[in-house]
Order: structure tokens, then C-alpha cells, then sequence
């Protein structure tokens, strides 16, 4: 009688509870995401809390349930797959199928992208310049044309996030991407995933709720995106990156 590895089984525990916990999740935010638009339909506020407290939290934590995939060979392959079954489900009208394709398909590309970094710097420089590119693209560049005029355009590409009644908050190709890339740079150099996730889903709960309070049509959500990623590992990379005494 062969006994099992101890060892590789308490190792692989870990693994297990983080793949049920990311079924039972994405079960919960697909159920939601189906029965939201025949729920009646709730005050701009209330609206606002549940999206920026509940459906985007919950709906982003699948990405960080499904880090340890971020390294995989096939990520690349998963990202093009995902991508076709996102522009099929949408021309099919299966829009609900397809906003769970989009958002696995710029969490792959965001991963993939990450390959192609070989040190850390290279992480907070993009952290430091993308608020700055958002923010022109935001105000006067092409997602302010597209949003304005061309809004179908964008919530074909856009990630959404249901309220009651079928009211939506919208995080574009690049929010998930940068999203994805900054969770798989905490794991690669070992920083802190957790807070990362916490700081930068806060920081766009935070972008829904500053965006309505000043009544614009939306809000440059990447300066707020790398708020989170900077102040959640702040003092792990001035020690990593200051020069040795």
C-alpha cells in the first residue's frame, strides 16, 4: 500500500479552497449580474453603494482569486480565446456572457503584458506615467470622443457593473489591464497582493463615487488605480529600490 504524499497535499489545499472560493464568487456575481436588471430600480445613491461596495469588489476579487494562473504559458492563448468569445457573445446579444469574457481576457492580456517586465522599475515607472496618459485621454483625447459620442462603442469594449434595474458602472480595457498587471507585479516580487487588492478596488469604488458627486460624465480611473497599488506597497519598494548602504 502506497501512502499519499502528505506534503503535497497540504500544499495543494490552499489551491483547492481558492478555486471554490472563486466558483462560489463567480456563481454569486453571474446570479447577481442576471437578476440586477429585473430588480426595481433604487435612488442614484443607493445605486451607487451597492455597485461601489458590493458588485465591483466582488466581481474584481475574481481576478485576484485567480492569480496564481498569472504565469501560466497558456495565458496568452486564454486571452485571444476569450477575446473572440467576448465579440461573438456580444454580436449574439448575450451581453452578460460577454462582459465575464471581456473581463478574463484584459485580466490575461494585463498578465501576459507583465512578461515582458524584468524589474521592478519598470512597475512604478508605469504606475507614475499612466495617470498622466489616462488623464489627457479622459479629458480631451479619444475616450472622451468615444464616451461622449460613440458611447455604444464603449460599453461593447467596457467592463460593467450592474446596479439595480439594469443601471451600470463602466471600467474600460485599460483599467482591467493596468488592474491585472499591478496584482501579478505583488506576487512576482512579493509585495503585498491583499492590500493591493483592497487599495486599488477601494480607489475605484472611490473613482464611481467622486465621479457622481461632482456630476461629470466620468473620471480618469488609472491615477486612482495607481494611488492604491503606491500606497498599498509604498515603503516595500523605497526599500527595494533605494541604493544599499
Amino acid at each position: 500500500m502506497v501512502e499519499p504524499d502528505a506534503p503535497v497535499l497540504i500544499a495543494s489545499a490552499p489551491a483547492r479552497l481558492r478555486a471554490a472560493a472563486f466558483v462560489a464568487l463567480a456563481a454569486a456575481v453571474v446570479t447577481w449580474d442576471a437578476v440586477a436588471p429585473h430588480v426595481g430600480r433604487v435612488a442614484l445613491w443607493p445605486t451607487i453603494a451597492i455597485i461601489a461596495t458590493g458588485v465591483l469588489p466582488a466581481t474584481l476579487a475574481l481576478i485576484f482569486l485567480a492569480l496564481p494562473l498569472w504565469s501560466r504559458r497558456w495565458i496568452v492563448a486564454a486571452a485571444v480565446v476569450l477575446a473572440v468569445a467576448a465579440v461573438v457573445t456580444w454580436e449574439a446579444d448575450f451581453h452578460l456572457a460577454s462582459n465575464f469574457a471581456k473581463l478574463g481576457a484584459y485580466a490575461c492580456v494585463g498578465w501576459a503584458f507583465l512578461w515582458l517586465f524584468e524589474e521592478l522599475g519598470w512597475v512604478i515607472i508605469v504606475a507614475l506615467i499612466i495617470p498622466f496618459v489616462d488623464a489627457i485621454s479622459v479629458a480631451a483625447g479619444p475616450t472622451n470622443h468615444i464616451v461622449h459620442h460613440h458611447f455604444q462603442v464603449y460599453s461593447a469594449v467596457a467592463v460593467g457593473f450592474l446596479g439595480p434595474g439594469g443601471g451600470a458602472a463602466f471600467l474600460g480595457p485599460p483599467d482591467i489591464v493596468f488592474y491585472a498587471l499591478f496584482l501579478a507585479a505583488t506576487v512576482r516580487w512579493q509585495l503585498r497582493p491583499g492590500w493591493t487588492w483592497l487599495g486599488m478596488t477601494g480607489m475605484y469604488s472611490l473613482t464611481l463615487v467622486v465621479a457622481n458627486l461632482v456630476d461629470v460624465g466620468g473620471l480618469p480611473a488609472l491615477p486612482f488605480l495607481s494611488a492604491g497599488f503606491l500606497l498599498a506597497n509604498g515603503d516595500l519598494l523605497w526599500r527595494r529600490l533605494r541604493p544599499a548602504r
